[in-house]
């Protein structure tokens, strides 16, 4: 996984075999807190969107220590699969082996990404409207939620409004290209 200090990054990993990550809504709590726990100090959050079967953030790396970054990742992931494994009477992995990461060096990709980010829930099918999911931080952007962690002013300052960011989150999911979408 690509990270360096000062740079956006798309970061997101999915199940194996498509198995559920979040079974109820407090696997779903549960695994924000926990993100909050490991990656406060590394990471600002600009979007993120928790999947049933995988996971989106949107981050501005703020850590110069990458090395114990990219450790924290694994164990991250590690402790959340060992707390659902119990929950959830399984065993073994949950995540694919290896988190993804891809580098957001444009302004034009990092608007495009967050609406990717925000739009999966549409096109997974599991809701109609960008305002029905309340696991992503779309809501912190329209107002409708308060959350600390989230950095909605870095990706607001593209946008004159909040109805032009809304605009532009709900008319951009019909241009994107069907291969793009996890």
């Amino acid at each position: 996984m690509e990270l360096n200090t000062d740079q956006y990054y798309h970061i997101y990993n999915r199940s194996i075999n498509n198995e559920l990550v979040f079974h109820s809504e407090n696997n779903y709590d549960y695994f924000l807190r926990k993100y909050q726990h490991y990656f406060s100090n590394y990471f600002d959050t600009i979007t993120y969107c928790l999947m049933p079967t995988h996971f989106h953030f949107l981050v501005f790396v703020k850590s110069d220590d990458i090395i114990k970054l990219k450790n924290s990742v694994g164990i991250f992931l590690s402790s959340y699969t060992k707390a659902l494994n119990i929950e959830q009477c399984r065993h073994g992995n949950l995540f694919q082996q290896h988190t993804k990461s891809r580098h957001v060096d444009k302004d034009s990709y990092l608007i495009s990404v967050a609406s990717y980010i925000h739009q999966n829930p549409i096109r997974s099918g599991i809701v109609n409207k960008l305002e029905d999911w309340k696991y992503s931080s779309y809501l912190e952007y329209i107002g409708l939620r308060k959350n600390s962690f989230v950095k909605i002013d870095l990706l607001l300052n593209y946008f004159s409004s909040i109805e032009d960011f809304k605009t532009y989150s709900e008319v951009i999911i019909e241009n994107k290209d069907e291969k793009y979408w996890i």
